[in-house]
C-alpha cells in the first residue's frame, strides 16, 4: 500500500503543475499577457520494481551531440573505441543527449525531478492496460538502465500545454519489447484504473514515421477531481526509447506532443549514439 500510494502522489504533482499552467494560460487569454499562439501537449503510471537508474538532468547551453560543442565532442571522440550498439546509454551519456533550454525555440527547459520518474509500479485493472499505465509515470517492464527527463514550458503565455519527456535506455531487446507491448495495450486496453484514479477513452494513433519505430495513443486521465487530456509518443532509437508526454487542461482537442521538440530530441539522441556507439569524430 505504501508503494501504491507513493506513485499517488506523484501522479497528483503531475496534474497540479499541469493545472497551474492551465491557469496561467487562462489567466494571460483573459487579461492580455503576452505572445502569439501557441501549440498543446501530453504525460505518464506503473508493480513493485526498483529503478536501475533515474535521473536529474542538467539545463544548460545549446550542445551538439553530447551536450558539448561539435569540435569538443569529436575531440573527446578522437581515439575512443566505438561501443557495442547492443550496450545501452548510461545515465550520463543520456543526459547529454536530453534538450536543455535554447536547443529548441519557444520553449524553456528544465530538468525533470528525479522522484517524477517512478521507481515503482503498480498494477493496472485491467492488467492488460500496464503497459500504458507504467508509461504515464515513465516506467516500463523490462525495467530500463537508465533515464532521465525533461519539461517544458511554452514561451507563449497563452499556451496551456503541459509537456515532458523521459530518455531511456535498455539492454540488448528490452526496448523493443517495451514498444511491441505499448502497442499491443493501445490495441486492446479502453480504460483502466491505477491506484484510485481513473483513465478513459484510450485510443491508439496513427505509428509516427520516427526513429526505428514509433507508437502514439492518446487519453483522458480523472485525477483528483480533475480530467486531464493526455497524448503520448514512444520512439525507439536503437536500444533507447524517448517517450513524449503532453497535458491540456484547457483545449483537450489540441493535445499534442509539439513536432519541434520531438524532431530536435530524436536529433540530439541520435547525434550522441554516432558519436558514443559508431565511434564518430566529426559532426555536422
Amino acid at each position: 500500500m505504501a508503494k501504491a500510494g507513493n506513485v499517488k502522489a506523484k501522479l497528483s504533482r503531475i496534474v497540479v503543475a499541469a493545472s497551474a499552467v492551465a491557469t496561467l494560460g487562462f489567466t494571460a487569454a483573459c487579461g492580455g499577457g503576452g505572445g502569439g499562439g501557441g501549440d498543446a501537449d501530453t504525460g505518464a503510471g506503473a508493480d513493485k520494481r526498483p529503478s536501475k537508474s533515474t535521473s536529474e538532468p542538467k539545463s544548460g547551453p545549446k550542445s551538439a551531440p553530447g551536450g558539448e560543442t561539435a569540435t569538443g565532442a569529436a575531440e573527446d571522440a578522437k581515439g575512443q573505441p566505438a561501443q557495442d550498439p547492443d550496450e545501452p546509454l548510461t545515465k550520463a551519456q543520456l543526459e547529454k543527449a536530453a534538450l536543455a533550454t535554447g536547443d529548441v525555440k519557444g520553449f524553456q527547459v528544465a530538468e525533470m525531478p528525479a522522484s517524477d520518474i517512478v521507481e515503482d509500479s503498480v498494477p493496472a485493472d485491467p492488467a492488460v492496460c500496464r503497459p500504458i499505465a507504467d508509461m504515464f509515470l515513465f516506467t516500463t517492464d523490462p525495467l530500463s538502465e537508465a533515464a532521465v527527463g525533461r519539461t517544458f514550458t511554452p514561451d507563449d503565455e497563452l499556451d496551456a500545454s503541459a509537456t515532458s519527456l523521459a530518455l531511456l535506455s535498455y539492454p540488448s531487446d528490452d526496448a523493443d519489447q517495451v514498444l511491441s507491448g505499448l502497442r499491443t495495450a493501445t490495441k486492446k486496453c479502453t480504460a483502466y484504473r491505477h491506484t484510485d484514479y481513473r483513465y478513459t477513452g484510450v485510443k491508439a494513433l496513427a505509428d509516427p514515421d520516427l526513429g526505428d519505430e514509433a507508437v502514439a495513443y492518446r487519453l483522458l486521465a480523472s485525477i483528483e477531481g480533475l480530467k486531464v487530456p493526455t497524448t503520448f509518443t514512444v520512439v525507439r532509437s536503437g536500444t533507447s526509447v524517448v517517450s513524449f508526454t503532453s497535458m491540456n487542461m484547457l483545449d483537450g482537442d489540441k493535445v499534442e506532443v509539439p513536432t519541434s521538440i520531438i524532431e530536435a530530441q530524436l536529433e540530439k539522441l541520435e547525434k550522441l549514439e554516432k558519436f558514443e556507439k559508431l565511434g564518430k569524430t566529426t559532426a555536422e
